[in-house]
């Protein structure tokens, strides 16, 4: 009210107009007279049309026409000459000329025109957006006029409906809010007027302004008629406020204001829309007890909240109610149940309620046929879909949208692509626009099975038509890129949304992050953190966990201990991934102590390790040399039902293995293979060699020949350590059948097996049999072959024999390396042959071999 009252005196300075006419110059009048003469005669249009008056026209005139003929002039006449002004120069627009129609729309009301001034209100409302002056200038000619009343009353309503009907829903509150009519100034408007107003705030949801307008309405006192009471309870139900909805109900019966067929609509919609659907049962039933017949929409009404309640044999029985009371349901009630039955994946159901609603003459719909489509796609029959969409075009029922989109996801689901991009050719033809939902479940169906070629010529294509895509289906792409390791295309996914103005929510930045640490580019992955905080976004559990597993890829343990010290300082938990990649950081730098701490850290903040964590602490202790704590681990585990990775058991046998622990190496084996875990070869040879160590041949034997059983090839290694084996054992017969073995199976001999057969050949005796080894030594230029035998000339005394060994591996071009001349200068050294140690060494020296400092000595 106090903007009203500041804004009328300037307005009644700019409305003075008539006076203001009178000192335009005399041209200016004499229009002005001219044309008011000419409104005087019954065919004034055509006596305008053809004279010179147009050409003379302005609004400076037209105003001046207007208020000097404001009470003399038949309203009728000054309506069609505004008319005719604006068909003239082609627009409702009078610049500057708000008191024209503020003028023109109480001169109509005044004059029970109420048709034409609801055109001019909804012209000034739509030209003049300043909804107080409007009002300041009626409340001036009001008064000049003596308008008053009804009349006062229904142009103010027009005024508020006109702002109602623009969608100025917050203005028209806003007046109605601020005017002091209670005190009896200005304009008082109907309770028609708030009631149609309360309801389109509703429509709008305009809830809180709602309350504010009804308790201006409430403070007026005015006796409330059934439509004030079922705006208050749509009120009530818009926010499933049941119990106030029903108190406004029943207080309009105690008011006197008997509940109609109207109210009660309002009741069964507002409970079925809560869910309620029970309570508009009961109601419907008293609305029948006072006589009333319920009407169509009740029915509806029933029928759909029966059906979203997915009691569709209620809502059947409902409409066979319906039925009986002579109502022809429309295709709204059958699509109900249909959709009903396709939800709760009674596809059969539905379509014989299709069938039903055919016979009832009800024309089966689009909505019909695409609540079918749902369920058989569902279903995945494509090939009922089909025959949906064949049907459709027999009936002239064009497929929609959704039609497509509906057959475009399911293909997209079972992996028929090929199918799914026709269908969207198929839309094209018909210039139907695919949703962003659609194109985004082609894109991510691309995404999933890896076609990123295809991706980003799709991508392509879309955005040639404006496409604009979302963060969702951003971070789809950006996931696809950086599990292709694309990261190149991924970080072009956030420079599209920038230009795109969608802005890149935390998990988009998460997704680039986590590639580029993934990728050991953790200078790169910093810069997005920076631009992060740049946007105010706050990093998370999952920025900080890929912080921290970049961190450990590359090694930096206590750049990745600080992050995660970090993370804890913010309230973040790390999750199962981020334990992992800190234990495992830990256990692949030999920090066992932290990796122990970690890992039980976890188990204090509820964090159950899977296999893969155990496996890595398993490894990590077999790897340095601590067996006996891999096995608590492992115990740990089997404790649980579980069994370690492959790698861990393996890790665990070899470890058990050096340290000489063979009863628990064998066991673990035993273990491995009731699980089905696969050895590899070296953990075969591992256990090979420590049976062998302790003489166990037989079941060394056993394990050697189990290889091939499972699926695995004996390398030299394997040949080597069972040959050693029998060698120990003196059985040369053994041993030159792995040897033919051996050669057949494609493996060479090697030193380790020169060296095995020495032994064994020296240990039996048979020296002859070992010379006759040094031709396959030459031939493969063993040098630790040479070595040995060397080494048992020497400690045999039969030094001639060894320096003759030697010349034969110079003359063979064989070189010798340092443990060949040291273990020479030793024994000429012993025997106190100075001149042949010395020699010895200088050509040790003169091959650049470096002598330990024992040999000096």
């Amino acid at each position: 009210m106090k903007r009203l009252a500041c804004a009328i005196p300037l307005l009644l300075q700019t409305r003075n107009v008539s006076t203001a006419a009178r000192s335009q110059p005399l041209t200016h009048q004499d229009t002005v007279t001219q044309i008011t003469g000419v409104l005087r005669r019954n065919n004034w249009q055509l006596l305008m049309d053809s004279s010179d008056i147009p050409t003379k026209l302005n609004p400076y005139i037209i105003r001046s026409v207007i208020h000097q003929n404001r009470t003399s002039a038949d309203p009728t006449r000054l309506f069609g000459f505004f008319l005719w002004y604006q068909r003239l120069i082609g627009t409702t627009t009078f610049e500057q000329d708000l008191d024209v129609y503020s003028l023109l729309a109480v001169i109509l009301c005044n004059s029970k025109m109420f048709g034409p001034a609801s055109y001019v209100f909804e012209l000034m409302v739509k030209n003049f957006k300043l909804h107080f002056d409007i009002l300041g200038y009626l409340s001036s000619y009001c008064k000049e006029f003596d308008v008053e009343g009804d009349v006062k009353t229904i142009l103010f309503d027009m005024f508020i409906t006109s702002l109602r009907k623009m969608g100025l829903l917050v203005e028209a509150s806003d007046v109605l809010l601020t005017s002091g009519f209670e005190k009896g100034e200005n304009f008082v408007p109907s309770l028609w007027c708030f009631n149609d107003l309360l309801k389109h705030l509703l429509k709008g949801n305009k809830v809180e302004l709602f309350w504010k307008v009804w308790n201006r309405m409430n403070g007026m006192k005015l006796d409330f008629n059934e439509y004030s009471y079922v705006n208050v309870m749509n009120a009530h139900f818009k926010v499933n406020n049941v119990e106030e909805a029903m108190r406004a109900f029943y207080d309009m019966e105690e008011k006197g204001c008997s509940p109609s067929v109207v109210s009660y609509n309002a009741v069964v919609c507002g409970l079925c829309k809560v869910r309620s659907v029970d309570d508009a049962i009961e109601m419907k039933k008293a609305m029948v007890e006072k006589g009333m017949v319920p009407a169509f929409y009740i029915y509806m009404m029933l029928i759909n909240g029966l059906s979203k309640d997915m009691r569709l044999r209620d809502a059947e029985l409902v409409l066979e109610e319906m039925i009986v009371k002579g109502l022809k349901p429309e295709a709204v009630v059958y699509n109900a149940l249909i959709d009903g039955f396709v939800k709760q994946d009674l596809v059969v159901e539905a379509f014989r309620i299709k069938d039903k609603m055919v016979a009832s003459g009800t024309q089966v719909d689009l909505a019909t046929y695409n609540f079918l489509l749902s369920g058989v796609c569902k279903s995945s029959d494509m090939k009922k879909a089909r025959e949906i969409m064949n049907e459709m075009e027999r009936l002239g029922i064009k497929p929609d949208v959704r039609s497509y989109a509906l057959l475009i996801k399911r293909y997209c689901q079972d992996g028929y692509l090929g199918s799914a991009f026709r269908l969207l050719d198929d839309m094209n033809s018909r210039n139907l626009v695919p949703t962003l939902k659609t194109h985004t479940i082609l894109i991510n169906e691309l995404c999933h099975y890896g076609n990123i070629t295809q991706v980003n010529a799709f991508l392509g294509k879309i955005f040639k038509v404006g496409v604009k895509l979302d963060s969702f289906v951003c971070r789809i792409l950006i996931s696809a890129y950086t599990k292709e390791d694309r990261l190149k295309e991924a970080r072009g996914v956030l420079e599209i949304m920038k230009n795109q103005r969608v802005l890149p929510d935390i998990l988009c930045y998460n997704l680039i992050i986590r590639g580029l640490c993934k990728a050991r580019r953790i200078v790169e992955a910093r810069i997005y953190l920076d631009e992060m905080f740049g946007r105010g976004l706050k990093p998370d559990a999952s920025t900080y966990g890929a912080f921290i597993s970049g961190y450990c890829l590359i090694g930096e343990i206590q750049l990745a201990a600080k992050c995660f010290n970090e993370m804890l300082g913010c309230g973040l938990m790390p999750d199962d991934l981020t334990w992992k990649a800190l234990i495992d950081g830990h256990c692949k730098k030999g920090y066992i102590a932290e990796a122990i701490s970690a890992f039980r850290y976890s188990l204090s903040e509820g964090i159950q390790p899977d296999v893969q964590v155990y496996s890595l602490l398993i490894s990590c202790f077999s790897r340095n040399g601590k067996p006996e704590e891999a096995l608590e681990i492992f115990t740990e585990l089997s404790v649980q039902g579980l069994f370690p990775d492959a790698h861990a058991c393996n890790s665990l046998l070899i470890s058990l293995c050096r340290q000489g622990k063979v009863g628990k190496a064998c066991q673990l084996y035993e273990d491995m293979c009731s699980k089905g875990i696969d050895l590899k070869i070296v953990s075969y040879n591992a256990l090979m060699n420590e049976l062998c160590k302790a003489d166990n041949i037989e079941k060394a034997k056993n394990l050697f020949y189990s290889i091939s059983e499972k699926g695995l090839a004996p390398n030299n290694m394997t040949y080597a350590l069972m040959i050693d084996g029998y060698c120990r054992v003196g059985n040369l017969t053994k041993v030159f059948q792995l040897l033919d073995e051996m050669v057949s199976s494609g493996n060479q001999l090697d030193s380790y097996i020169y060296n095995a057969l020495l032994y064994g050949y020296r240990k039996d005796g048979k020296f002859g049999k070992g010379q006759r080894l040094l031709q396959g030594m030459w031939n493969k230029g063993l040098v630790s072959a040479f070595n040995m035998w060397i080494q048992y000339f020497c400690r045999n005394g039969k030094l001639e024999e060894a320096h003759q060994l030697l010349e034969e591996m110079l003359g063979r071009q064989i070189i010798p390396d340092h443990v060949t001349y040291i273990t020479l200068i030793n024994r000429y050294c012993k025997v106190n042959n100075m001149k042949k140690a010395n020699q010895l060494f200088q050509q040790m020296q003169e091959r650049n071999l470096i002598p330990p400092t024992s040999t000096f000595n």
